[in-house]
């Protein structure tokens, strides 16, 4: 062969490694655009409502899977199982699970957001994640 077709063969192979390996996805970032919920969030009255709908269903966290969102069992679960962070909010894994930031979207199978759940879910930890 001759030196020619070698080094386009080379220049070939390298234009093609540097086009495979230059286009990667590691990272998806999500942007809540919800507005931000400026009331008073109660637990019983805004958040059990929203868990007992779309997530404590048969077949996701009605008991079978971790955490148990049933309204009699869903504050002592995500209390107690570090799911929520005061400290934190934005941090806190059942947010980033609704928000799509740790797994799929919650609930499953939902548009991002349905109702405006994640803002009230962030503002109710941010004003301390309170069992009222």
């Amino acid at each position: 062969m001759s030196k020619k077709i070698i080094g386009m063969k080379l220049l070939l192979s390298s234009v093609l490694m540097f086009a495979l390996f230059s286009c990667t996805k590691t990272t998806t970032v999500l942007i809540d655009n919800s507005p931000a919920v400026t009331g008073t969030v109660s637990f019983s009255k805004d958040i059990v409502p929203i868990l007992t709908k779309s997530c404590a269903t048969t077949g996701c966290h009605s008991g079978s899977v971790a955490p148990n969102l049933s309204s009699t069992s869903a504050y002592n679960s995500l209390k107690s199982g570090n799911y929520i962070s005061t400290g934190s909010p934005a941090t806190s894994l059942v947010y980033l699970w609704m928000t799509g930031k740790e797994s799929a979207t919650m609930p499953l199978g939902a548009q991002n957001n349905p109702s405006n759940i994640n803002a009230l879910m962030l503002a109710w930890i941010k004003q301390g994640a309170n069992n009222n």
